[in-house]
């Protein structure tokens, strides 16, 4: 079975460079447009990881982590944020709503591979 990985990122480039590290590493990746289908999602079929940029403009990025942790379901899904190194204050609130990792882009860049296959 396919390791499936929920990613909530706006940014395009930066979403086709977690596709295509993904299909060359056989894993899928679902990008949900909102709140509500990153929790249908989850709820159909339990990811294995969730990678949510902290940036996200579409939808609350902390909000993800709130309710992914409330759910008894999913609260053990490793949640793994990334961020810009100059807003740190962005690592600060995501630890805060329950983020199990958190990463500064430039790193989450570097260990994406480790990352999508559930090393990190």
């Amino acid at each position: 079975m396919k390791r499936r990985v929920l990613v909530a990122v706006d940014d395009l480039f930066f979403a086709s460079k977690i596709r295509a590290t993904a299909e060359h590493l056989g894993v899928e990746v679902v990008f949900p447009r909102s709140l509500e289908a990153l929790n249908e999602a989850a709820k159909d079929d339990a990811p294995a990881l969730v990678i949510v940029d902290l940036h996200l403009q579409r939808y609350d990025p902390f909000a993800v982590a709130r309710r992914l942790k409330a759910d008894e379901l999913l609260r053990e899904t490793p949640l793994v944020g990334f961020f810009s190194h100059v807003q740190v204050e962005l690592q600060r609130r995501a630890a805060d709503a329950g983020f199990d990792r958190i990463l500064p882009r430039s790193a989450f860049t570097k260990r994406l591979p480790e990352i999508l296959q559930g090393q990190l």
